[in-house]
């Protein structure tokens, strides 16, 4: 499969990123130079965040075996460079409004990297990869198969939420 079709399935999809976005941005140049696979707009403050979609069939994490530590595959960490430069990019360029679409903030924007598949990893693996998330700043990795996970949970969580207001228990937030 193309990365653009897996594109086309994460603009159709975009809660699945999480429940603060709803819809992504047409708008996909930053610059004159830099294109961004997807702009999203959090739901609370209308900032965008940036995406960049890898392929599902490139390695994610790495291990070494003389000191017994997994490590960022050199396509991550060559996504994890473009992303810091596109955020800079980003700031520089719409930390007032996009010319041409002021609409269009860069505040504080973090990207996300959709790369490879984990529904085969361990447990010490899946864990290597929270730990090495932790320690960037503003830049996370995640799989596929996390993507989905997560929007099968918002689904489930939405699905749950629906039956128990249908039976009568809405649970508000109190006055």
């Amino acid at each position: 499969m193309l990365e653009r079709e897996y594109q086309v399935w994460c603009e159709e999809h975009p809660w699945a990123f999480g429940n603060q976005f709803v819809v992504t941005d047409k708008v996909r140049s930053i610059s004159l130079q830099d294109q961004v696979d997807m702009l999203m707009p959090r739901i609370a403050a209308g900032c965008r965040d940036i995406v960049e979609l890898k392929r599902p069939d490139k390695e994610v994490l790495l291990y070494d075996e003389t000191h017994r530590d997994y490590f960022f595959s050199r396509e991550v960490s060559m996504a994890i460079g473009q992303c810091h430069r596109y955020l800079d990019v980003f700031v520089e360029v719409a930390g007032k409004g996009l010319l041409g679409n002021e609409q269009i903030v860069a505040y504080h924007p973090e990207a996300t990297i959709v790369i490879g598949r984990s529904n085969r990893w361990d447990e010490s693996k899946i864990k290597a990869l929270h730990g090495l998330n932790s320690r960037l700043s503003g830049i996370r990795v995640i799989t596929y198969d996390y993507l989905l996970a997560q929007g099968d949970s918002l689904v489930g969580y939405l699905s749950n939420a629906a039956q128990t207001e249908d039976e009568g228990e809405v649970d508000d937030l109190p006055n």
